[in-house]
């Protein structure tokens, strides 16, 4: 369900502009960068990169995946 929030005017046009580089709605945008900052906060050790490049791979379909392989049992 949606609702609606207000936001600066600064923030909506940085999201607008992201939106338009990462092909999502300036609301994608917006829940993205929550969705991130909600996980980096949750794991203040990690990198911010980390965590949004661990987000945008469990999103990958698994049967796309590459399964891992420990060194331990790699030809």
């Amino acid at each position: 369900m949606g609702m609606p929030v207000r936001i600066d005017d600064t923030l909506y046009e940085q999201a607008r502009t992201e939106a338009q580089v990462e092909h999502r709605t300036i609301a994608g945008q917006i829940e993205y960068w929550a969705m991130v900052g909600r996980a980096s906060l949750d794991n203040p050790d990690l990198p911010v990169s980390f965590v949004a490049e661990a987000l945008a791979s469990m999103r990958e379909p698994r049967d796309q995946a590459t399964p891992f392989v420990p060194r331990s049992r790699r030809a």
